[in-house]
């Protein structure tokens, strides 16, 4: 049994369990981002009684019960012993301390009882366990276990939020930048040229230039990144900003991310006819999709 400190549950409770054909399984996400199955619903799901003590046959292995059958042995890797090792953690509605498995283990005893019936090596007691097995094989594998705990605990939407996070963590600086010249003007001259506007010497960029570059740039570098920079660069008239977006980016990641992506940008207009805006945008949603952007089809040479 594990002496570590009992971790964490970040997501799942009881009443949102694992479901594998007409099989419920209790499971719960950890701090540390482990996916649990609890100990009880893990020998469920087995077919075998909920209580589950580890067992040490004679050569001194300590396994759990459903793993501890002599007849067993030859199909119990060491990784697996090790594997099934509980983990303790602390669980809504489960006292001050309890015990399961990791899910990716359930996935692999499967396989011991589904080798172990090919092989002839079951006992009749064994048998159901074995059938049981298949069932649950048939719905999971090693990788998508992780996800279907993840969307029966609800984890994926906390998981989506942490990666927004980390992105944001590494993107947005925490104080703004002083203001260097990052958009060369070639940038706005390419867009006056693709749109058919005279210009851009001496005459004054209209305000959708900004919607533009936030559609161009800011919304195509990482997902929420144009969404963190308008809170923190909110508007103070209309088409007027305080300060400029690219202030706001880390000088290590953000920034340097920034200018790759204006250097693919400008390839991409200038490699647009004139008056090619609707040729440019179509070209650019292939190159640098957005989050949840439809990618149109490349047109035919003919048309």
């Amino acid at each position: 049994m594990s002496k570590t400190e009992p971790k964490k549950v970040i997501a799942g409770t009881p009443d949102r369990p694992l479901v594998v054909g007409n099989v419920e399984i209790e499971c719960y996400v950890l701090e540390d981002e482990t996916r649990v199955l609890s100990r009880g619903g893990f020998q469920a799901a087995l077919g075998r009684h909920r209580t589950s003590k580890r067992h040490q046959p004679d050569d001194g292995v300590n396994l759990p019960a459903f793993l501890a059958a002599g007849n067993l042995a030859p199909f119990v890797s060491k990784d697996l012993v090790t594997a099934s090792t509980p983990v303790a953690f602390k669980a809504p509605a489960r006292g001050p301390v309890a015990y399961g498995y990791p899910a990716t283990v359930l996935p692999q005893v499967c396989e011991v009882y589904l080798k172990a019936r090919d092989a002839g090596a079951l006992l009749p007691s064994q048998r159901h366990i074995a059938d049981r097995a298949e069932i649950l094989i048939r719905g999971l594998a090693t990788v998508g276990v992780i996800a279907l705990v993840d969307e029966a605990t609800g984890y994926q939407e906390i998981r989506a939020k942490k990666a927004l996070a980390e992105i944001l963590e590494k993107f947005i600086a925490k104080e703004l930048r002083p203001w260097t010249r990052t958009f060369p003007p070639e940038f706005y001259s390419e867009i006056f040229r693709l749109k058919g506007w005279p210009g851009p010497d001496g005459v004054k960029r209209p305000s959708v230039i900004g919607h533009y570059t936030n559609d161009i740039v800011y919304d195509r570098l990482a997902p929420g990144v144009l969404d963190e920079l308008k809170r923190l660069n909110p508007p103070i008239a209309p088409g007027r900003r305080k300060h400029k977006n690219f202030q706001w980016l880390t000088g290590d990641v953000g920034h340097p991310k920034l200018k790759e992506h204006l250097i693919g940008v400008m390839a991409l207009m200038r490699a647009s006819p004139d008056r090619g805006w609707t040729n440019f945008k179509r070209i650019l949603a292939r190159s640098y999709p957005k989050r949840n952007e439809d990618v149109p089809l490349p047109l035919g040479d003919d048309e």
